[in-house]
């Protein structure tokens, strides 16, 4: 899980049940069969009868607040106990997993992380590995899911034998997360070192906030794909079948990539309650939090495919998604992966990103220029940096590391939420391209807020 990072008790019991007539309704799917190629080396489709625990044989209990000798609160600041009563954790008896965070009459919040026995899922060079879910979000929003932070993942096999104090080096793949009921999904690789990094600890490497509309009233399958058969390799995250982010090797020196990849994993399931990644987005709980709103697993699955040929991927991805106008406003938020920003509220409208310094970027895939080439691009700023502190916004195209074919200067606009709308230079460019907006200053500090950006013929 991402670092950074009376009438109550009615209203409870109306949402909880609500979920679970949900649930029995569309809960009854079949782990799937492998995918082509590949071979199922782990699944539970959850079967056990109505208010049972899990197997113990598949599955360990994570208890209290941390790992013994571990980071406390879990190393993200929540405030849940974990338990393995099945007050929290338990199967309802007719095909699911139920994790259920509960809060007691002196406000004390418990709930339950499980994760499985074996940690040996790997890729084998040349080959894939696939982690599958079907889940239904806590099927909560607004006031009453403040501080609700459901999550599908995995960590490298070395993070059980030292209680996680050697995270992120030893990778982390948040496969499914979402925070305060907002109807979305993040998926994100933490990987390097503990703060800062090339993998910019302990925010990572992430797809962003995606949409995932009726995710807490449905089922939807959610996965990690991490392929050795490609040059460079990728990990690819899925929402219901469709890629919505991938990350390349290329993105990272070999030594960090291979140190977050290149070994067994093992699956946690889980529903903490407050902590870093909810409080960036308004934090919680609340004495409004509604109690008892489980997160629903169908099935958990693992597939696997043996060595073979490597092939090379696209160099300029389409990853995901409809082609985007260059020549209309891209909005900022709307990023297909991104380091370091933060979505927040915008006063002119819908949603910045903010929170940028010094070595943070932000992915846009299928940038269509057409033909004939730019002259320039505008972007929307704001800043409340103090004195002498500013930076530059530069465009790049396919690559982080490649050369920016425009750039501006920005300083202090006189308020983070004081918009104007400054042009650059850009050299002429057609075709599709991936596009990433690169943020440089010489100083830590955060500079500039960004709205929209926009190229001109």
């Amino acid at each position: 899980m991402a670092r950074t990072r009376g009438l109550l008790a009615v209203a409870t019991a109306t949402i909880a049940v609500a979920a679970t007539a949900v649930f029995a309704m569309q809960a009854d799917a079949a782990v799937p069969g492998a995918p082509s190629g590949m071979t199922t080396v782990f699944s539970d489709d959850f079967t056990g009868a109505a208010g049972s625990g899990l197997s113990t044989a598949n599955w360990l209990y994570d208890t209290g607040t941390s790992y013994p000798g571990g980071a406390a609160n879990w190393g993200t600041g929540e405030v849940e106990t974990m338990t393995n009563s099945t007050a929290n954790v338990y199967q309802d008896g007719g095909g699911n997993l139920v994790i259920k965070p509960i809060r007691d009459a002196s406000g004390h919040w418990t709930s339950g992380r499980v994760e499985t026995q074996r940690t040996d899922f790997a890729a084998p060079a040349g080959g894939k590995l696939r982690m599958e879910a079907r889940i239904q979000q806590p099927n909560v929003s607004g006031a009453a899911a403040a501080g609700y932070w459901p999550a599908f993942w995995a960590l490298g096999a070395a993070a059980r034998p030292a209680a996680a104090t050697n995270w992120p080096s030893i990778g982390e793949w948040d496969i499914m997360e979402d925070i305060n009921g907002r109807s979305s999904v993040f998926s994100t690789l933490h990987c390097g070192t503990a703060s800062g990094g090339p993998c910019n600890e302990t925010t990572g490497l992430g797809s962003g906030e995606h949409a995932c509309s009726g995710c807490q009233t449905s089922f939807h399958t959610y996965a990690v794909e991490y392929d050795r058969s490609v040059s460079p390799e990728q990990l690819r995250f899925y929402l219901d079948g469709a890629n919505y982010f991938t990350l390349n090797s290329s993105q990272l020196d070999a030594t960090t990539w291979n140190n977050a990849t290149h070994h067994g994993m093992f699956m946690i399931l889980n529903v903490a309650m407050g902590g870093g990644f909810p409080a960036a987005f308004g934090g919680g709980p609340t004495s409004s939090t509604a109690s008892g709103v489980p997160m629903l697993v169908d099935y958990v699955a693992v597939y696997q495919s043996s060595g073979g040929t490597t092939t090379t991927p696209p160099t300029t991805p389409p990853t995901g998604g409809s082609s985007r106008d260059a020549y209309s406003q891209i909005q900022a938020e709307s990023f297909d992966a991104s380091a370091g920003v933060v979505p927040e509220t915008c006063s002119e409208g819908g949603q910045d990103i903010g929170s940028i310094a010094n070595g943070d970027w932000a992915q846009y895939n299928n940038v269509d220029f057409g033909t004939g080439g730019v002259k320039d691009f505008v972007a929307r700023v704001a800043s409340g940096a103090g004195s002498g502190v500013s930076g530059l916004i530069e465009v790049r195209l396919d690559s982080r590391s490649n050369a920016p074919i425009g750039s501006f200067a920005v300083g202090s606009t006189g308020g983070w939420q004081n918009w104007t709308s400054i042009p650059g230079n850009a050299s002429g460019v057609s075709g599709k391209h991936t596009v990433y907006l690169t943020f440089t200053s010489g100083q830590p500090n955060d500079f500039v807020n960004v709205n929209w950006i926009q190229f001109r013929r």
